[in-house]
């Protein structure tokens, strides 16, 4: 099985050329102001357009209204909508169901005990993302969670890993998870928000190899 990039957090043409050119299958942009990694609609669209075709589009979004959503969406026309924020599953299933389009929700996993209830949105989304928990900021924080929670963890739908992926621990994230699909964002930056085009190449470089 081949695993799945997702290189998240693109704000630059140089990035993103980067991520494709080293075969990510996912670009991730960040519809966040908070975020270091933010992308105001107009960029995001012309970037999403140099990924047609060739990679995935996923729009992330946190915690945004109906009107939000809905603008972030017509603007930059994503394949996958990414929830990072305390979407309910309701939210998550109205949105896939009246837009048609791939639903992920980011889960910050903590133990055992926040793993399953991730049960809660079975149906309602076409994949998890299991990420550190949130901090100050709900993702692309660098950290990683306890990998092994993930092992014996009797998965029901697609899912994905992501919390401090970098170049050196992907392959070994890999092997102890059997995850399908990777996503990094500050495991490839040289400062928040600044993607490294020499890291992106080496984190895909690792994922292949694993």
């Amino acid at each position: 099985m081949t695993t799945q990039i997702k290189i998240c957090g693109i704000t630059t043409s140089e990035a993103m050329s980067a991520a494709l050119d080293a075969g990510a299958t996912h670009i991730g942009l960040v519809y966040f102001e908070p975020s270091p990694r933010h992308i105001a609609l107009p960029d995001a669209s012309r970037l999403r357009a140099m990924a047609r075709g060739r990679a995935k589009a996923v729009l992330l979004l946190v915690n945004a209204d109906i009107e939000t959503t809905s603008r972030a969406i017509e603007a930059v026309k994503p394949d996958v909508i990414q929830f990072h924020g305390n979407e309910t599953p309701e939210w998550c299933a109205l949105v896939s169901d009246q837009l048609k389009l791939e639903v992920w929700k980011a889960l910050g996993v903590k133990d055992a005990p926040t793993l399953a209830k991730s049960a809660r949105y079975d149906g309602k989304v076409d994949r998890l993302l299991f990420d550190a928990p949130a901090k100050a900021l709900p993702g692309g924080t660098g950290t990683s969670f306890d990998w092994s929670l993930l092992t014996e963890f009797d998965h029901q739908m697609p899912w994905g890993l992501a919390g401090g992926l970098t170049p050196d621990n992907v392959a070994e994230a890999i092997r102890q998870t059997g995850t399908g699909l990777v996503d990094t964002s500050s495991g490839v930056e040289s400062a928040p928000g600044v993607k490294d085009e020499a890291k992106i190449r080496a984190f895909c470089e690792a994922v292949r190899a694993a």
